[in-house]
């Protein structure tokens, strides 16, 4: 099956499953702390998603690229270590959750780098990694 494919049956799945109120997602219980912060940096994520779209819509690659390795990839890694330790997310995340972000960012960076070769069939065919990884947790964990 193919990654779009999956990735819009999983978010269709997990619709139809929440709405049914039948959500069989395990619960990561985070300090409202973490959770606050793991909240706005998935909306920033959806930010950076959706700018990093636009830029490959008009064949700005390396652009593209550069705003997955700032905002998603390895180099993203880290950014809340100055917080406090209750509104950290990663420590508090089960393991399997944390492993999922981290090979999100790794992921992101390797689209990066593909996009920052400019070649644009690699590129479009490197998209679907960048949201895997968030379809995976999306699909497994719920915050509430």
């Amino acid at each position: 099956m193919k990654a779009p494919l999956f990735c819009s049956l999983a978010l269709l799945t997990a619709t139809v499953h929440a709405a049914d109120g039948d959500d069989t997602r395990q619960l990561a219980s985070l300090p409202a702390a973490a959770e606050s912060t793991l909240r706005a940096e998935m909306r920033a994520n959806l930010l950076a998603l959706n700018e990093i779209l636009g830029l490959v819509s008009t064949g700005k690659f390396k652009e593209a690229g550069q705003i997955a390795e700032q905002e998603l990839g390895v180099s993203a890694m880290g950014k809340h270590r100055s917080l406090p330790f209750e509104a950290r997310p990663g420590p508090h995340m089960p393991p399997a959750m944390h492993s999922i972000g981290m090979d999100g960012h790794r992921a992101a960076s390797e689209f990066a780098r593909i996009a920052a070769s400019g070649d644009r069939d690699k590129t479009i065919a490197a998209l679907p990694s960048l949201t895997s990884g968030c379809v995976a947790c999306h699909y497994v964990y719920r915050l509430r």
